[in-house]
């Protein structure tokens, strides 16, 4: 391919390093930052870059890179914010991908609709934000969904989807199912959110309501809420601007309600959380530090000593050691509880 070719938004050889938070090396062959629908038909009517890899990152908070990649990297940087729909029920808001998640939330708060305070200060773009069914604190993202447009950039087409053909699940949707993510074959352009009028406090999940009550809130707003939780998020997060990270680094394991009754009887003070299938989800963060793993290093990477669920680049480290550690803490968890960890990012 000439570089004669190439739409001059696409560029040539580009270090990724600093457009991820875990900042591992990497370069993409081809990188372009998309700020319209526009820009995405222009790819798909060049047949040479039709014809490469793909990837589609938005603020790389949840990507672990393990190397080069040969092929094009496509940064979602669609913005744009509007209510679309007002009524008795609710608000709607449509918003571009591009937009950085935690600033949407503060945003609909500041405008007096609640709904999203569960989910302050999660890192990343609204775009990706479906796509890993991103929850905390008792709220996902499916709760509050209605509805998303995607571009298929194969063919440039729009894709639809309504909240049932998301197939959401537990930090899962059907763009992880279909490996969507993964091939760059489905891109998310907008993202349109359901913020009930008729609004309820979800207080229940434990840290949240002791940070309650240590403010002494019994009946908080969705402000107060919001606060809270960037405050509790900031205690145990690191900033990946001073220490590299990815942010919780494996899920919550869901195991069956047989082996949950024999840990809990090992294990009395292990946290549990009874699953509506039966299944019962178990503390990721608990498992890694009675392993030994919290604020353990394995060369230049290591699990953050204020919150074993987080994995920390300490400076120069590669891919490779991202790995190594990961496997050497899924073992470690195996061996003592039977517990099998599942990593949270995406590995490129």
């Amino acid at each position: 391919m000439t570089a004669r070719s190439l739409p001059d938004f696409v560029e040539r050889d580009v270090d990724l390093a600093a457009r991820t938070t875990l900042a591992l090396p990497g370069r993409a062959a081809y990188f372009a930052e998309l700020k319209s629908t526009a820009q995405l038909a222009m790819l798909a009517r060049e047949p040479a870059l039709r014809t490469m890899r793909r990837f589609v990152i938005g603020a790389g908070s949840n990507l672990v890179l393990t190397g080069d990649f040969d092929g094009l990297v496509m940064k979602v940087a669609i913005g744009g914010r509007q209510l679309v729909e007002e009524n008795d029920d609710a608000w709607v808001v449509r918003v571009g991908a591009g937009e950085d998640w935690h600033q949407l939330v503060m945003w609909t708060l500041a405008q007096g609709w609640p709904g999203l305070e569960n989910l302050a200060l999660i890192p990343g773009t609204v775009g990706a934000a479906p796509i890993q069914n991103i929850g905390a604190y008792g709220l996902e993202m499916a709760d509050r969904l209605l509805s998303l447009e995607s571009v298929d950039t194969l063919t440039g087409k729009p894709v639809p989807l309504d909240h049932a053909g998301c197939r959401f699940g537990y930090r899962d949707s059907v763009f992880k199912q279909q490996g969507w993510h993964l091939d760059g074959q489905r891109l998310i352009t907008h993202v349109s959110l359901r913020l009930p009028r008729r609004w309820q406090a979800r207080t229940r999940y434990a840290e949240l309501a002791a940070e309650l009550e240590r403010r002494q809130l019994a009946s908080p707003s969705a402000r107060q809420i919001a606060e809270a939780v960037i405050a509790i998020r900031r205690r145990k997060l690191p900033d990946p601007a001073t220490l590299p990270n990815a942010g919780s680094f494996f899920h919550n394991p869901r195991v069956s309600g047989s082996l949950a009754e024999r840990l809990a009887t090992a294990h009395p003070e292990l946290p549990r959380y009874p699953q509506p299938d039966g299944s019962v989800k178990l503390a990721a963060a608990w498992l890694i530090e009675r392993s030994g793993w919290k604020g353990r290093d394995l060369g230049r990477v290591g699990m953050y000593e204020r919150q074993a669920l987080v994995l920390v680049n300490r400076g120069g480290a590669h891919g490779a050691e991202v790995i190594a550690l990961a496997r050497a803490v899924q073992a470690d968890v195996s061996q003592r509880f039977g517990v099998e960890l599942t990593p949270e990012p995406i590995f490129l």
